[in-house]
């Protein structure tokens, strides 16, 4: 049984998880659970037991000074929760870690027992991927699910992959047999430039959700992160003759796959969007906040809007993704 003392009730709790490891391509999966995080200060109130799922030969704990005694810190994953502001509050409950070593269904047992306690409404698992995208233009985000029902009402892609697959995956379908209506979002990173960080795929991936679950998101300096890192792999690029003509073929690739794509959807979800943060938006973000008892209250979830619906480019599109 586990007992979450000191955490109050939540409102609307929807579960945001991202793993470092094999689905965080240029950690920009990581990055982005890591920004909700310090953006909205979240309190971690649970970690996993590091030695149940994790291969310390292969991710080492470090060692580090607290004045001037030595600590250690092990690799794990932990739970945070944060509170969305607003006219509508919600609350986030975070979690980041790394991809365990063993153990792949306990370890989501363990993470479905916190989801349960909490009555967590949705989890959203946060992935990224290596593919043939080139770094010029929007990064292709997609939504997918193992649930048709959910897959309709949300406007996501039912997800057909088949082949390895990662804790992204694994949770993903331990929370559909386990009846959690769950989905992952997928950013594609350019392979030729997959170092992290990418913040560019961190803000694709950060604006998805923000669609998703209906909150406004406080992003911070990471638009202008993104920006740097465009123009500094543009110089990268003009330096390299083959890497600028390899570049211009994806370039030409996508367009022409997308031209299609160049609806008044897409141009009408950017503009709700830019709308939205312009005019302060119905969930601005802030920090947790209690009520005048020192509990927090649920609220009526009624009356969120239906996210857009995500361009057709997915994870199983590329040999090396996955569900």
């Amino acid at each position: 049984m586990i007992e979450l003392e000191g955490v109050p009730e939540l409102i609307d709790p929807v579960m945001v998880a991202a793993f470092e490891g094999w689905n965080d391509a240029g950690d920009a999966a990581s990055t982005a659970v890591a920004h909700l995080d310090r953006e909205w200060k979240g309190e971690v109130f649970a970690a996993l037991d590091a030695e149940d799922y994790y291969d310390f030969q292969v991710n080492r704990p470090t060692v580090w000074m607290d004045a001037g005694v030595r600590k250690i810190t092990w690799p794990t994953t932990r739970l945070s929760v944060v509170r969305v502001g607003g006219e509508k509050p919600r609350d986030l409950v975070l979690v980041r870690g790394i991809e365990p070593s063993m153990r792949w269904r306990s370890f989501c047992n363990e993470l479905l027992g916190f989801a349960h306690e909490l009555g967590v409404e949705l989890v959203v698992v946060l992935g990224a991927l290596l593919g043939d995208t080139p770094h010029t233009r929007p990064v292709p985000i997609s939504g997918t699910t193992s649930d048709p029902d959910l897959a309709r009402r949300m406007d996501l892609e039912e997800t057909k992959y088949e082949g390895p697959t990662g804790i992204v995956g694994v949770l993903q379908e331990a929370c559909t047999h386990a009846g959690v209506p769950a989905v992952s979002l997928w950013a594609a990173v350019p392979h030729y430039v997959s170092q992290p960080p990418n913040p560019k795929a961190t803000l694709a991936l950060l604006n998805r959700l923000e669609d998703l679950i209906d909150v406004r998101i406080p992003l911070g300096e990471l638009a202008e992160d993104a920006r740097a890192w465009q123009v500094g792999v543009d110089q990268l690029a003009a330096e390299d003759s083959e890497v600028a003509e390899y570049v211009q073929s994806l370039e030409e690739a996508r367009d022409t796959a997308e031209l299609p794509e160049a609806s008044g959807e897409a141009i009408a979800r950017e503009f709700e969007r830019y709308l939205r943060r312009r005019d302060g938006g119905p969930s601005a973000g802030g920090h947790a906040t209690e009520g005048g008892d020192g509990t927090y209250l649920r609220d009526n979830p009624s009356g969120r809007t239906r996210p857009p619906k995500p361009p057709k480019t997915g994870p199983e599109d590329d040999e090396s993704s996955e569900d």
